[in-house]
Parts: structure tokens; sequence; C-alpha cells
């Protein structure tokens, strides 16, 4: 087999003359100028060994990959009350689906479309003012990232709250079913600054490692959340963490993932690595077209599918 070192270096190789890219989510204006010929990957593994390749130290707006961290927190704070506000299957929808909410009552379907992310958001603002609830967010984002430079991209954050048209509609559906406890702009003003933050791929993969060993950051053994919910976190990412599109990714790709509109995918092999990649162009579901087929040669090549056997 070869190294990773050596797949990492293919990969980018490979994507690089690749000759689809998808299209950049043009919606948010600001996101619609980012160059589509970008892309990184890192691999933090649980020993703490960081590989990286590619734009891998470029910050780029990790979106709704922000709905990994707001769930652990959330999850932290009212712990599996949480459940009774949103649910835990697939939505088979897109992830911004109207229909769906009104459908169902106002539950969302999961914590990672949108109205769910909603719902999490008005959860970590109970107690706080918008700023204080965003500074929780992202002071929880830097501790597992150990890096305190990283911030919410105002220009990013201001982009959509000027176009999230969708957004306020389903706050307002979820205010109407007495599933929203603050006013929907308030809420949605956490909502947006999160999903705005900004991430490298390598501060991404640091950050995502907790997930891959059993709720504990390896290099400091600081427990951030129990080995129960660090497993079922990453079970929600395998099923729910692709929208629409998270059944392909789970057979194409077999190890948990969490996509963003910005291009972003955090992926994790539990006990093994916290993965991040990034490439702007998006395919038709809305995840990164060239992150995708990038993590699934990645774990072809190490074997690395949790569906895969494993030599004894």
């Amino acid at each position: 087999m070869p190294s990773l070192r050596e797949v990492l270096d293919e990969i980018v190789a490979e994507m690089a003359g690749h000759p689809d890219r998808g299209e950049v989510a043009s919606y948010i204006p600001q996101l619609g100028k980012v160059d589509p010929n970008k892309f990184g990957i890192a691999v933090t593994l649980t020993d703490g060994e960081v590989l990286a390749a590619g734009a891998a130290d470029e910050p780029f707006s990790v979106q709704s990959i922000s709905k990994v961290f707001t769930l652990a927190l959330a999850l932290g704070r009212v712990g599996d009350t949480l459940w009774k506000r949103v649910g835990r299957e697939p939505s088979g929808t897109p992830f911004n689906s109207i229909v769906q909410l009104e459908r169902e009552e106002g539950i969302p379907r999961n914590p990672f479309i949108n109205a769910g992310a909603i719902v999490v958001s008005d959860v970590l603002l109970a107690g706080h003012q918008p700023r204080e609830a965003i500074g929780e967010i992202v002071s929880f984002v830097r501790s597992l990232a150990d890096d305190d430079s990283i911030v919410v991209d105002g220009d990013v954050a201001s982009s959509e709250r000027a176009t999230g048209y969708r957004n306020f509609a389903l706050a307002n559906y979820l205010k109407g079913f007495g599933n929203l406890n603050h006013a929907p702009e308030l809420t949605l003003g956490v909502y947006f600054h999160h999903c705005a933050i900004a991430m490298s791929c390598q501060q991404l993969a640091n950050a995502g490692r907790f997930l891959a060993n059993a709720g504990r950051i390896p290099s400091s053994g600081h427990t951030v959340i129990s080995s129960e919910r660090a497993k079922r976190i990453n079970a929600l990412m395998l099923t729910c963490g692709h929208y629409d599109g998270s059944g392909e990714f789970a057979f194409r790709v077999g190890i948990p993932g969490k996509s963003g509109v910005g291009g972003g995918i955090l992926a994790i092999v539990p006990g093994v690595a916290s993965i991040a990649v990034w490439s702007p162009g998006l395919n038709a579901r809305g995840n990164s077209m060239l992150g995708s087929i990038a993590l699934e040669q990645l774990t072809k090549r190490m074997n690395w599918s949790i569906f895969s056997p494993k030599p004894a």
C-alpha cells in the first residue's frame, strides 16, 4: 500500500487536471467570487501527525460544516432533549426545503439541514445576546482546532443575511409551529455568522479530530464530548451530512462526512483520522464535486471505508 503522503500528492495532481470542477455557490454573492480552481486537502491522524497538500492553508467559508460543531455544543447544553425539537432521519430533499418542514409540522428532519441547524442556533442563543452566542461558537471551534486565529468572515455573513430569504422563511415557519423560542432575526443572526466561519483545511481537520478519537482531543487528552455522543454525531454525518446526496456519499466514500456550500467537506475515519478537503465547485446536490471524488479515492487507496474489512 502506498504511503498517505504519496496518496495525497497523487490526489492533488489528479484533481488539478480534472475537467469538470462543478459550479460555485453563486446564490451567496461572496462565495460566487471564489476561484473554482482551488483544491486543498489535510489529514490529521489520531497520533497528532498532520499531512496536507494543495491549498490546505488557505481559509474558506465552512458554511454547513459548522453545524457539526454547533450540534456538539447544543447537545452539551441541553442533552437529548434536543431531539424533541429536531429529528435524526435523512431528509431526501434539498437542504433548504420548506415543503418538508410544513408537512412535518415544524420539526426539522435532522440537525444538518438548514431548518434543523436554525433550531440548534436557537438552543445556543438561550440566555445570550446573539453576539455572545456567536462568540461562544467561535471560541469552541478555536479550542477544538487549537488555533485562536479562526474568525467569522463578516463579508460572507453580510452576504448571507442580504440574500437569505429562504432561511428567513424557514425561521418564520419554525416560529409559527412553536419550534423557535427567539425572534427569527436574532436566531438567524447566530446561524448566518456560524456558517460564515472561515477555516483552512488544516484548521478544519484539526477541529474535527475529537470525532475521530471518541470525543477526545488526542494531543491534550481533553474530553470534548462522550464517546457515545461522538459515535452518534458520526452516525448523523454518515446518514445526513450531504443532504439528499448522503446515500451517494456513503456508497462511494464510506465514511462520515459533512459538506458545506463553500466547497469544504469534513470527513471522519473513526479511530484513524480527521480529513478536510476543499474545492469550491459544487455538484448538482450542492456538495463539493472534486472534494467528493478526492475522498472516494483516498478511502479506496488507504482502505479507510468503515465498511471495508480490516486486516486481523
